[in-house]
């Protein structure tokens, strides 16, 4: 939450690569095309594109009377692939036709040497060639054609694979050892053994398709709190689908919402400067409405960045003249609980960088939060980290197992808080865009380094105390333009933001792309969507018949606009804004219209 001015975070950074283009020789005669719908006659049947990157067009074509184009859109090169069934010590020639910038045409899986043919400008159709031949044991191979990032689409057409042809693909055997995992209160984890001849699997969920995946795990997400479920998983490549395998059943467990089943179906939740003035003027604790249901206190800061070691205390006189007392703040604080209202303590903010690196000050964090829990009375704890407080060592690469210390720290302090406090303690996040959903795109400093080391670096917290979590409310604010689950970016200020950014939190998505670490999306009741209470409070004010809409969409599957939700989420917790000072500011614009809106 910025104090001032909007704080704007900017991701760059790209890779380049080349390679060399082989002219191949003429096939022999004996040898036999191989490739499955090469000229894309039958749409992308037979191909797999990366991100949904591909799509089938008319025009332009090389032959026939369609072709493939496809784009790449941030860290997707927009790959686009088949798998061969192919014979051991054989020679292939690759074959295929291409328009655009930066686009390639190559084969994995050889046994031998791998390779790509390539064209740095083909301004019309230009055809490439590869050659190779197979190991002792290859059987399949994959061949593909992609472009580069940050380029324009590419077109491709006639792509031929010739040589001789492999043994029949067989339908793969019925998967056996499906095994459930520990559940929580909204998924189950599944894993199962390889499959010999399998390309991918399929997860059933009570006789019902939930999942396609190529690796032999799976993660069940969005269900029920204690609830039982049964699932099995069937293996499948190009010649069909096996049976399923026999039926595990798991039951999710009760717990999850770390106090929020005492939070109103409906909660609207504000920061509250408290320990600070600025443009907006000081409001007392006793003067915040009832509208509010969860309220903020901004900031608890640390005393240095690695320190832990936080404090709060209220704004002085000299700066907020009209400032309470410490007495009549805490006995606000309790008329406030009295009437089922929640106040917690934030930590951090533009200005409050905290970084967790040692367990020193994970145990500093601890000890502090606890005493400023204690002197106040407090229902909970906000985790309001920006700026440099959260990243990603290089080689954490996985969110599900972070290896980072201030992410391990970090989560480590907040279950010792929760334990100590029970299940009455409110567990709040408001992290920015570039910490959650650019994660779809970004995680971490990527494969190859380069990347910006805070990008989705949240997604190991969320992901860690989704069971005890209340309340996420992204900061859908101070943003650049992020990338949809449509593939698409949006830009902040209006419905179609929050709507897409919110989707992506309830739906779940692929990290980096990597659909084997998906982040499972959290239950409605635990979000809520960030906004700015003013044009004054951040850039991306959305007006009130645009956060409307977006309600309506989220809610009711209605004022949907060109974004597609992947559901409909009756149960959506409510809206957060930076602040309740900026929103008495505006005459209180936010909150009424809040308490005007009609969910049902």
């Amino acid at each position: 939450m910025d104090r001032t001015r909007p704080l704007s975070l900017l991701l760059a950074g790209a890779l380049a690569l080349g390679g060399l283009a082989a002219l191949a020789p003429a096939a022999q005669a004996a040898d036999s095309e191989l490739a499955r719908n090469g000229g894309f006659e039958a749409g992308l049947d037979g191909w797999s594109c990366t991100a949904g990157s591909g799509a089938v067009i008319t025009t332009p074509v090389h032959g026939g009377t369609k072709a493939l184009q496809a784009t790449p859109a941030g860290s997707d090169n927009a790959k686009c692939s088949q798998t061969i069934t192919v014979r051991p010590n054989s020679a292939y020639t690759l074959s295929g036709w291409v328009r655009g910038s930066y686009v390639y045409l190559g084969v994995t899986g050889t046994g031998t040497a791998d390779g790509y043919a390539w064209t740095q400008s083909a301004p019309d159709w230009q055809k490439l060639s590869k050659t190779f031949t197979t190991g002792a044991n290859t059987t399949s191979v994959t061949v593909y054609t992609h472009g580069w990032y940050g380029t324009p689409a590419y077109q491709a057409d006639d792509l031929s694979l010739l040589g001789p042809g492999g043994d029949p693909v067989t339908i793969p055997a019925t998967p056996t050892g499906l095994a459930a995992g520990s559940p929580t209160s909204t998924t189950v984890p599944l894993t199962w053994p390889a499959v010999a001849g399998a390309t991918s699997y399929k997860v059933y969920r009570g006789g019902t398709l939930v999942a396609t995946v190529t690796g032999t795990s799976y993660t069940a997400t969005g269900l029920t709190a204690n609830t039982p479920y049964s699932f099995q998983v069937s293996a499948a490549n190009s010649a069909g689908e096996s049976a399923k395998s026999t039926a595990v059943s798991a039951t999710t467990t009760s717990g999850g919402g770390g106090g929020g089943g005492e939070l109103p179906a409906r909660a609207l939740v504000g920061y509250l400067h408290s320990s600070f003035a600025n443009g907006s003027g000081y409001t007392r604790m006793a003067d915040v409405p009832d509208s509010w249901d969860v309220i903020n206190l901004a900031f608890g800061e640390p005393t240095s960045v690695t320190s832990g070691d936080i404090r709060f205390s209220l704004c002085p006189a000299t700066e907020c003249p009209n400032v309470e007392s410490p007495a009549d703040f805490k006995a606000a604080i309790k008329a406030k609980q009295a009437a089922g209202k929640k106040v917690l303590i934030s930590i951090g903010g533009q200005n409050g960088q905290v970084q967790l690196a040692t367990t020193a000050a994970r145990d500093a964090f601890v000890t502090s939060v606890s005493k400023i829990i204690d002197e106040y009375g407090l229902d909970g704890l906000d985790i309001d980290f920006e700026g440099h407080s959260l990243s990603l060592q290089n080689g954490d690469t996985d969110f599900r197992n972070p290896t980072s210390p201030v992410i391990v720290n970090l989560i480590q302090a907040i279950k010792t808080l929760k334990a100590k406090y029970g299940a009455k303690f409110v567990l709040t996040m408001a992290p920015e865009t570039f910490f959650v959903q650019l994660g779809y795109q970004f995680y971490g400093s990527g494969p190859w380094g380069g990347q910006d080391p805070r990008a989705g670096a949240y997604l190991p917290v969320i992901h860690a105390l989704r069971d005890d979590l209340t309340l996420l409310h992204v900061q859908d604010y101070n943003s650049g333009p992020i990338m949809g689950l449509d593939n698409q970016y949006h830009s902040m200020g209006g419905a179609d933001f929050h709507i897409a950014m919110t989707d992506m939190l309830l739906t779940g998505f692929p990290v980096a792309g990597n659909a084997e670490r998906f982040f499972p999306g959290l239950r409605p009741d635990q979000v809520a969507i960030g906004l700015p209470a003013s044009t004054q409070a951040g850039n991306g004010h959305t007006s009130p018949a645009e956060v409307n809409k977006a309600l309506d969409c989220l809610t009711k599957k209605t004022n949907c606009g060109t974004y597609q939700t992947h559901g409909t989420w009756s149960s959506l917790r409510g809206l957060m804004t930076w602040s309740i000072n900026w929103d008495r500011f505006n005459q209180w614009e936010f909150s009424r219209n809040f308490d005007a809106y009609t969910w049902n």
